[in-house]
C-alpha cells in the first residue's frame, strides 16, 4: 500500500518521506500508537518505498506487488507465538538478516507487538540493534511503549502514531457502505482504531453489544448464578473481555452525560436503558463503577485469573 492510502498519519509519513528524499533511512524504527491506527500499513508502505527506490512505492512493480501480498523474500514479519515473541523467533530473524538480500537493496523486518518480546528474546534483539547488519531495516510496532525494554527504545528512532479521529473513521466507514448510524456508533467506540471500528461495524457486533450491556444492567446480588455464568463465558477470550470492558466504560460515560444534561451519547440506540440507569444510579456511584471497570481491565492486562477478575467486577457492578 502506498503512503497515500493511509488515513490520518500525515505527520509520521512526512518524517519518513523526508528520510527517503535525503537518503538517510535509520536502521531501526519504533512505531507506537493504539492498535489498528495504521502503524503496520505505514511500515509496509515505507519498506515498499525503500525497495522500490522512490519516495513512495509505485504499487505496480514486482517488488511492490510481493510486499502487498506479504510474499517478498527480503521482508520478514515477526508476531507473538502465543503470548510472547520467543527467542527462537529472534534467532531465526538474526540468521535471515545476516544473509545478503535476494532481490531488494536491503533486507527488512517488521516486529509486531514488540512489547511482547519475552526477556530472552528482548536481550537477543538488543544485540542485533547494537550491531545491526549492514543491509537491514528493522521496524518495531507497539501499542504499549511502557513494556518495551528501555535499551531497545534508545536504539530506535521513535515515531508516534496518534489515534484516528472519530470523524476520520466515521467518514471512512460511510464511504465504504456503512449505514450512517452504525458508522457513527462504530467510530465512537473504536478508540481511534480503524481496525476496531471495522470489527464493530456490522449487525452481529452491534447486536452482541446491546445484549451484553442489557445483561450487565440486569445483574443482581440476589441471583448470582447469571453473573458467574457471564464471567465464565467472557473469561474464555481475554481479548474479547478487554473489548467488552471498553464498551462498559463508554456506557458508563454516557450515563454521566445524561445525568449532566447532555444528549451527545455514544450509545444513542440504547437510550431507554441509559435513561433507566441514569435514574437508578447516582453520579458518584457511576464514577465508582468506572473505576472498578478500570481496575478489572488493569488486572486482566497483568494476567490475573480472568474469570476471578470478572466475577469480582460483576459482583461490584451488581451492588446497588
Amino acid at each position: 500500500m502506498p503512503f497515500s492510502g493511509i488515513l490520518g498519519q500525515d505527520g509520521s509519513i512526512t518524517v519518513l518521506r523526508r528520510s527517503l528524499a535525503v537518503g538517510k533511512v535509520a536502521h531501526a524504527y519504533l512505531f507506537d500508537g493504539v492498535e489498528g491506527c495504521g502503524k503496520k500499513k505505514t511500515a509496509l508502505a515505507f519498506i515498499e518505498a525503500v525497495f522500490c527506490g522512490k519516495e513512495e512505492g509505485c504499487g505496480s512493480c514486482p517488488s511492490c506487488r510481493k510486499i502487498a501480498a506479504l510474499q517478498h523474500p527480503d521482508l520478514h514479519l515477526i508476531e507473538p507465538d502465543g503470548a510472547f515473541i520467543k527467542i527462537d523467533q529472534i534467532r531465526e530473524l538474526q540468521r535471515e538478516l545476516a544473509y545478503r538480500p535476494f532481490e531488494a537493496p536491503i533486507k527488512a523486518c517488521i516486529i509486531d507487538a514488540a512489547d511482547r518480546l519475552n526477556p530472552a528474546a528482548g536481550n537477543a534483539l538488543l544485540k542485533t540493534l547494537e550491531e545491526p547488519p549492514g543491509s537491514a531495516l528493522m521496524i518495531l510496532l507497539t501499542a504499549n511503549t511502557g513494556s518495551v525494554l528501555p535499551t531497545i527504545l534508545s536504539r530506535c528512532q521513535s515515531l508516534h502514531f496518534p489515534a484516528l479521529s472519530e470523524t476520520t473513521i466515521e467518514e471512512y466507514l460511510r464511504r465504504n457502505g456503512s449505514e450512517p448510524e452504525a458508522a457513527r456508533i462504530a467510530a465512537s467506540l473504536a478508540g481511534g482504531s480503524l481496525k476496531k471500528a471495522l470489527e464493530t461495524d456490522n449487525e452481529t457486533a452491534l447486536t452482541e453489544r446491546k445484549t451484553f450491556l442489557a445483561r450487565l444492567s440486569s445483574f443482581s446480588l440476589r441471583e448470582i448464578a447469571p453473573l458467574f455464568t457471564a464471567a465464565e463465558e467472557l473469561a474464555a477470550d481475554k481479548e474479547k473481555a478487554l473489548e467488552m470492558l471498553e464498551l462498559v466504560t463508554a456506557f458508563m460515560r454516557d450515563i454521566l452525560l445524561l445525568q449532566r444534561g447532555s444528549r451527545e451519547v455514544v450509545n444513542s440506540d440504547l437510550l431507554p436503558l441509559l435513561e433507566r440507569e441514569a435514574v437508578r444510579c447516582s453520579p458518584e456511584r457511576v464514577m465508582e463503577r468506572i473505576q472498578q471497570v478500570f481496575a478489572a481491565r488493569q488486572a486482566l492486562l497483568r494476567n490475573v485469573n480472568p474469570r476471578l477478575a470478572l466475577e469480582v467486577l460483576f459482583m461490584r457492578l451488581a451492588e446497588q
